[in-house]
């Protein structure tokens, strides 16, 4: 198959091994990241070559970095951006000298992501993560003490707030603009270095608590490409954050993007969406959710695509504990159902 089937591992932190993730049929590369190294400072060589050997060890791939995180200072445009943005440029280079090929990266304000629920439990005895509208309903984190799932546990209530306040007052056209010149500093450096450089989709793609978020469509994406036309400046196309907003018409997306060449790494996962637009992670298959999976597949295979590709968060099954999202058995569950997915379609369009 073109794709490059890979897979997101939390380094000896994660109670999944390599081994068992080398088991999985056609899996190559494994999605990673340097993570007792907060945002804006230097990573060390020796904890990014470490990670090469122990996937070279297991005969895996480690050529895919989430995320190298954008400070929340760049994102803002204060402080000493110059020397964050060095900083970044810094380990780009460090990553590429060992071998990744793609940077996955947000410019999400504040949360990462945001979910209301972690273990919602379905009528077959699997649990994942959801958002409930009802259960956002008179939270207000400028005036109560609150703490969502995707939220940094690292920042005080008071950093919150006022990490919300100064967002709220550079809106929408100033994110715009400090990712801008995010770009013209750091796209440069992807190119000279090999590396495709590939933004997440706001998670989910509106508005949160009056937070600008900005790569949530399709008009956004196309504005996002044309600031810094390169392949290095591409997208990480995540058919669940994109997908939990029914605007969003996500093979049509895919179709356009990995035509123009601009798809570095797709998420692959299924969701479903509820009448009020909230919206529960369900397993991959298109009838466990709102999304046609065979045709996202479809857009990706009539376009020859040679990316990455990963099962994106799994549900929780068959008595499975650990990190809420990244199980092991319904990720190589999804895993191989996409797999099939490609190999049928492939075949098929030869």
């Amino acid at each position: 198959m073109k794709m490059k089937l890979s897979f997101r591992w939390y380094g000896e932190d994660d109670p999944i091994s390599l081994q068992y993730i080398s088991q999985i049929p056609g899996m190559r590369s494994i999605v990673s990241a340097v993570y007792d190294v907060k945002p804006g400072e230097v990573w060390s060589e020796e904890s990014i070559k470490k990670l090469k050997d122990d996937c070279d060890k297991n005969g895996l791939v480690f050529d895919v970095v989430e995320s190298i995180p954008v400070h929340e200072d760049i994102k803002l445009g204060r402080g000493d951006v110059d020397k964050l943005l060095d900083v970044y440029c810094e380990n780009i280079r460090r990553c590429a000298k060992y071998g990744v090929k793609c940077v996955t990266y947000n410019f999400m304000p504040v949360f990462d992501w945001t979910r209301t629920q972690l273990d919602k439990e379905a009528k077959d005895g699997s649990t994942s993560l959801v958002m409930y509208w009802e259960q956002m309903k008179g939270l207000d984190p400028l005036k109560d003490d609150i703490h969502l799932p995707g939220w940094d546990s690292s920042y005080t209530q008071e950093e919150v707030r006022e990490l919300i306040t100064a967002y709220g007052e550079i809106g929408e056209e100033g994110l715009w603009s400090n990712l801008e010149k995010f770009l013209k500093k750091v796209i440069p450096v992807a190119e000279e270095c090999g590396v495709r450089m590939a933004i997440h989709p706001d998670d989910p793609p509106y508005p949160i608590f009056g937070l600008p978020r900005i790569i949530t469509n399709e008009a956004n994406l196309d504005r996002f490409l044309k600031l810094y036309d390169s392949p290095a400046n591409s997208l990480c196309l995540c058919t669940g954050s994109l997908g939990c907003a029914k605007s969003n018409d996500i093979p049509k997306m895919i179709r356009k993007y990995a035509k123009m060449d601009r798809i570095a790494f797709m998420h692959i996962r299924n969701v479903k969406i509820m009448e009020d637009g909230s919206f529960e992670e369900r397993a991959h298959l298109s009838d466990c959710g709102s999304l046609d999976m065979y045709d996202i597949v479809k857009a990706l295979v009539e376009n020859n695509y040679e990316g990455y590709v990963r099962p994106d968060h799994g549900r929780m099954i068959w008595g499975e504990t650990g990190k809420p999202g990244y199980g092991l058995f319904d990720r190589a569950l999804g895993a191989t159902y996409i797999n099939g997915l490609f190999e049928a379609l492939e075949k098929e369009h030869k």
